[in-house]
């Protein structure tokens, strides 16, 4: 993913900021103390990064994209985790299943729709699989 240095929602401009600046005391426990996080000086939206890089793990998002994509991967965690996959096999199922490349099945970079493809796929196989 490239760097941002414009916000895609309000056009302010996009720092790298200590995730402890964002998570105060909270950085420690959430394993972010002395990690990075690019945020938007106007709108707060935000992506973090890889640890111990400044490489953003996906594109800057608001708060209502960054809940929706936890809960993405929270489905997608336990779907993969439930059917004995490794991460690296869950990813190429859903590049395959959503017919991306591998490069381009990362939730942090899907929007609202795509997210809700993700959960509505991996609910459905698990149906199919009761």
């Amino acid at each position: 993913m490239k760097k941002p240095e414009i916000c895609r929602y309000c056009g302010g401009i996009i720092r790298l900021v200590p995730a402890e600046s964002i998570y105060g005391e909270s950085a420690d426990r959430l394993g972010l103390k002395g990690e990075s996080i690019y945020q938007c000086q106007n709108c707060n939206a935000r992506v973090g990064c890889h640890k111990g890089t400044t490489r953003p793990l996906g594109n800057v998002a608001n708060e209502t994209l960054r809940l929706k994509r936890i809960e993405t991967h929270n489905v997608f965690d336990a779907y993969w985790k439930s059917r004995k996959m490794t991460r690296t096999q869950a990813y190429k199922w859903l590049a395959k299943s959503l017919g991306l490349s591998d490069k381009q099945a990362h939730i942090g970079g899907f929007e609202m729709d795509e997210c809700q493809e993700v959960i509505d796929l991996c609910q459905k196989h698990e149906r199919e699989a009761a």
